[in-house]
């Protein structure tokens, strides 16, 4: 066991194996076994948009919650540079393509299940997925246009002097803050629009 939890990949893999196994004993407990049909199809894109989506948000908020407190706590200063060189560029990674696998997974569910421009339009029937896709497209908006072009200059990751260096700071922290705000209402607009709403 130690083997596998000592490797990432391995975690994963095994994480898949024991879901496949959950599938095949509540299978023969319920009589009932996955048919590999279009319902199927729709679930796996769902599957799959949730993961992403507690990637991207997952991150944002231990951006949100742990890194932008903590950091500046950090003493003595020159230590600050591990996180800034090494660990906020490997999470902006998973942040903005998880943002965007959120995203077009999204988008895909919505079309499979024939709600995306009802959603998008904001017809009857579709106002609360309509309100967590929007709030979800701006928050993916900032984070490709807003954050990460930032990011890019406060990290050092392209050549930026230090007062741009620090503008470009303050304007992600800015970003990160408001998408931090939206995320809120976006995952209770996802969550729970056939109560709050009225179907979707």
């Amino acid at each position: 066991m130690a083997a596998i939890l000592q490797s990432l990949e391995r975690t994963l893999a095994a994480g898949l194996a024991l879901l496949v196994v959950i599938i095949i004993l509540a299978g023969l407990v319920s009589g009932s076994f996955i048919k590999l049909d279009y319902q199927y199809g729709v679930f796996v894109m769902l599957w799959l948009h949730v993961l992403s989506g507690v990637m991207w948000i997952g991150i944002l908020w231990y951006f949100n919650f742990v890194q932008i407190p903590t950091v500046p706590k950090i003493e003595p200063a020159e230590h600050r540079a591990a996180i800034t060189k090494y660990i906020a560029p490997s999470a902006l990674f998973w942040f903005r393509y998880g943002a965007l696998a959120t995203v077009v997974t999204g988008l895909i569910v919505a079309y499979l299940q024939d709600y995306l421009d009802k959603a998008l339009t904001f017809q009857k029937g579709a106002y609360g997925i309509g309100i967590g896709m929007w709030l979800a497209l701006i928050m993916a908006f900032n984070v490709w246009f807003i954050i990460w072009p930032n990011q890019k200059k406060a990290l050092g990751i392209v050549p930026a002097d230090d007062a741009a260096k620090a503008s470009a700071a303050r304007i992600a922290g800015m970003a990160s803050r408001i998408n931090t705000l939206l995320s809120l209402p976006m995952l209770t607009s996802m969550a729970m629009y056939q109560t709050l709403f009225g179907g979707g």
